[in-house]
């Protein structure tokens, strides 16, 4: 027997269709925790390690290999140009994310999804890190992002889809944050 695989957008429909079935009976499935380990190198550079995470409803050991990124700073930074910097790896995440979720919810929704790309910018302004004003944020100021997509979907309609995206959620919303020192 021929089995034919119902495929938009690079997304397996068909199982995308069995996933949501599955969470609303068994509403559990949907928690998730994410998790990395971060290992300082000297002056700004680390080195996180991501494997393990928790979800639909049990430790995933799935992955065989462990992703590793790092991050560092420019020389004019005081670095020594390693990688990205932390807010550019925070400017791909949303990018990556808001794209994926627009293509996803696409997907779902019969929509066909031929080509897209987008250009991200955070602006900020270094007085808010350095201490130098504590009316200036430390982090960025604003992001605009342009999302170039190819498709017979409205503007709305992609913006509306992409806009289901955890990132985007994380940075448009208050995320509670805690931070443990442990003295060794």
């Amino acid at each position: 027997m021929i089995t034919t695989t119902n495929v938009k957008n690079g997304v397996n429909v068909d199982q995308l269709v069995d996933t949501i079935n599955h969470i609303q009976e068994q509403p559990e499935l949907a928690k998730f925790e994410f998790r990395a380990k971060n290992n300082w190198i000297d002056g700004g550079h680390c080195v996180s390690s991501i494997k393990s995470f928790y979800g639909a409803g049990q430790e995933d050991a799935s992955r065989e290999e462990t992703f590793t990124m790092e991050c560092s700073h420019p020389q004019v930074l005081l670095g020594q140009d390693e990688a990205a910097t932390p807010p550019e790896v925070v400017l791909h995440a949303l990018s990556s994310c808001l794209t994926g979720a627009m293509v996803y919810h696409a997907a779902a929704n019969g929509i066909e999804i031929e080509g897209a790309q987008s250009t991200i910018k955070g602006n900020a302004d270094l007085h808010g890190f350095l201490g130098l004003d504590p009316e200036v944020r430390t982090g960025f100021n604003g992001i605009t992002m342009q999302l170039k997509v190819k498709s017979d979907a409205s503007a709305e309609q992609l913006e509306r889809l992409a806009k289901f995206s955890p990132v985007f959620d994380m940075i448009s919303n208050p995320t509670p944050v805690s931070i443990e020192i442990v003295k060794e």
